[in-house]
């Protein structure tokens, strides 16, 4: 499987969207910095497809905010080869949102650490 994380994987659908954030369906849970919510999916392109949201109130710069974007995104894109491997296994779909919590911007090994722990974790309530 390829390190990246191309345009499939990305979550823009405003339906799926909505429906993660309103509320009955989807499961979440935190590992601080992070806030994972997760949705089943019928069908996708590829088995996990994901959105990261970064609260403009804690920063208000949009270099701070594309910084921890860029930070977690590229902290998935190491670690998601085992929660990739699951859903193909069992052939299921997932819409991943990563919301970030803190007021700070951490160092990269940190976040990756956490976003390590995380998918550990929606890979283990997987099976």
């Amino acid at each position: 499987m390829n390190n990246t994380l191309c345009k499939a994987e990305r979550l823009n659908k405003k339906l799926i969207i909505g429906k993660m954030f309103e509320g009955g369906q989807s499961k979440s849970f935190s590992i601080f910095p992070l806030r994972i919510v997760y949705l089943p999916i019928e069908s996708s392109e590829t088995p996990a497809s994901l959105l990261i949201s970064v609260s403009k109130r804690h920063f208000k710069r949009a270099v701070k905010r594309n910084r921890v974007k860029r930070q977690i995104r590229e902290a998935y894109r190491k670690n998601k080869h085992e929660l990739h491997r699951v859903l193909s296994e069992k052939s299921n779909h997932l819409a991943i949102a990563v919301i970030y919590l803190s007021n700070e911007i951490i160092e990269s090994a940190v976040l990756e650490e956490k976003m390590k722990i995380a998918l550990a974790r929606l890979t283990e309530k997987l099976q």
